[in-house]
């Protein structure tokens, strides 16, 4: 059962990347959230000397532990630039590309599995691959993302949406998995077709495997 929180509650706002800070900024100043911004890896002590009530993790690199997930009781939510169960993991808009899946964006529960949570809110996104380049599709789902929680926050932290399951299959990336490819990459403003061009080149016969 989800807790239902109210509305004044202690929110820890994790991440390592400067593209999350104006949905931080929109928290804090919009909102008037009590939000702190945490870029380190937390420990269940640290949630609890901080009263937290609530966990957003957007953009994140470490892993939260079971202890964590256990004491806030489905009260932490991650964002995540794919549409799940496709590309979890890592670099999830590069591998959209190279394994030719669906694109979009997803707000769901964390869980112990790596993006595995119960699935709150998503959205499948168009990219235009004959326009876009790497960096301009990553901004571009960072954008969905954003405006995605930002027309939700209030029904997400009161609990007025019903989690559901992820379904089967998708797939997963890790970040040896990237390393194995990104010699093929020179710039993230790579055009996403020359991108495709490079990895079928590179993988021959076993494209779109």
């Amino acid at each position: 059962m989800i807790k239902i929180i109210g509305d004044y509650m202690n929110i820890l706002f994790l991440s390592n990347n400067s593209i999350t800070d104006k949905l931080f900024d929109w928290l804090k100043n919009d909102c008037n959230e009590n939000v702190i911004k945490y870029d380190k890896k937390i420990d269940l002590g640290i949630v609890k000397t901080l009263k937290v009530d609530f966990i957003i993790s957007y953009n994140y690199r470490y892993y939260i532990s079971k202890d964590i997930i256990d004491y806030l009781n489905n009260n932490i939510i991650n964002l995540h630039i794919s549409l799940l169960p496709w590309n979890k993991g890592a670099y999830p808009n590069v591998w959209s590309f190279l394994d030719e899946t669906p694109k979009g964006v997803t707000i769901h529960l964390v869980n112990e599995d790596i993006d595995g949570g119960d699935i709150l809110l998503q959205k499948e996104v168009f990219i235009d691959e004959s326009k876009e380049t790497l960096r301009s599709s990553y901004n571009l789902l960072h954008i969905e993302m954003q405006k995605l929680f930002k027309d939700n926050w209030n029904n997400i932290k009161n609990k007025k949406i019903q989690p559901r399951p992820q379904c089967k299959g998708g797939s997963f990336h890790t970040i040896a998995d990237f390393k194995k490819i990104e010699n093929i990459i020179y710039s993230w403003d790579m055009p996403i077709r020359e991108l495709k061009k490079m990895y079928r080149k590179m993988v021959g016969d076993n494209y779109g495997e």
